[in-house]
């Protein structure tokens, strides 16, 4: 048992885990300076955001995996399988990208042209077009064939979005409106905000053993600024070594190995492991526990899961692995 006045900075590799989101920010930091320069120059992409157009891609089966598979961990990614010849795709394609458009990030439109991917068609066991699927974490799901009343197409939609965000904790990239329109680039930076000294208040007090003191300095944060990327990860952590700090390590394994369909000991050993740095560990029990259980106690566990990968972050392969896993156990 860990004592409440020991500091358990030390206990998650949170150094690497803040050298990584450091890493992370820095970069981010050196594409919007970028951006800002190419906006002084009149050219170059947005500081804040993808543009608009990005939202609808024409993809082939080249890019596939590249476009669609691996994009659809940061956002769910509609596939329209369209051809040059089919009238109704003519009605259809232009909803669906003015649907995407006004769904500001939450989805992306991924063009088909089956003519031109023949084997991609054949893959999705396609008979007739349009044929409307969704891709959410790796995993394929038939929306609707042929075209439906906007009314329709849009609930539908709104379920995608909710069931991602949801399920799989995604909710979408960013959009700049002004990336394509010459906006100033003065009028796309973020003002920096107070938020140095408050995070360092929490490094200070995570660093002292008090754990209550990081979590409302982190929350404090966010109340301000809900996107702050150093915050949520901070707060992650802080929220896991709460939860950990008095278990009986022992105990916890002992009640896991015991109790295999048991959500609550499932959980509790699944935040050791990732304390320890066993994170693929750690999901996998969750993983595989979600595959057994089912209603609430299904909820908890996938709950649970989303908040580990924050602590990880999105960026991490091994969280794109068990989002993928996670996905293929739901669905």
């Amino acid at each position: 048992m860990q004592p409440r006045n020991m500091s358990m900075s030390g206990v998650v590799d949170l150094a690497a885990v803040k050298a990584a989101g450091e890493a992370k920010a820095k970069a981010e930091q050196a594409r919007a300076a970028s951006a800002r320069q190419a906006g002084q120059d009149g050219d170059g992409p947005s500081a804040t955001g993808v543009a608009p157009s990005a939202l609808v891609i024409d993809v082939d089966e080249a890019g596939f995996e590249r476009d669609v598979l691996q994009l659809s961990a940061e956002v769910p990614v509609v596939l329209d399988f369209w051809a040059e010849w089919c009238e109704p795709c003519k009605q259809l394609s232009p909803l669906l990208e003015r649907l995407t458009v006004e769904a500001n990030g939450r989805l992306v439109l991924a063009k088909v042209d089956v003519d031109a991917n023949q084997m991609l068609m054949q893959q999705f066991g396609i008979q007739g077009i349009p044929a409307v699927f969704a891709v959410v974490a790796g995993q394929v799901l038939p929306l609707f064939q042929g075209v439906a009343p906007e009314q329709q197409i849009r609930e539908t939609l709104a379920q995608l979005v909710q069931v991602a965000e949801e399920r799989f904790g995604i909710i979408g990239i960013e959009v700049d409106p002004d990336a394509e329109g010459g906006a100033p680039a003065a009028a796309a930076e973020v003002p920096a905000g107070p938020y140095d000294a408050l995070l360092e208040a929490a490094v200070v007090a995570l660093d002292a053993g008090d754990l209550g003191g990081a979590v409302q300095a982190y929350k404090n944060v966010l109340a301000d600024d809900p996107a702050n990327t150093e915050a949520k990860l901070g707060l992650a952590q802080a929220e896991l070594l709460t939860r950990v700090q008095d278990m009986n390590p022992q105990a916890v394994r002992t009640a896991a190995a015991e109790n295999p369909r048991d959500p609550a000991a499932q959980i509790a050993a699944a935040d050791l492991d990732l304390v320890g740095g066993h994170v693929e560990d750690a999901f996998g029990r969750l993983v595989d526990t979600v595959r057994v259980t089912f209603g609430e106690d299904r909820d908890a566990v996938r709950l649970r899961l989303l908040e580990l990968f924050e602590v990880i972050g999105a960026d991490d392969p091994r969280v794109t692995a068990a989002r993928t896993a996670l996905a293929r156990v739901l669905f």
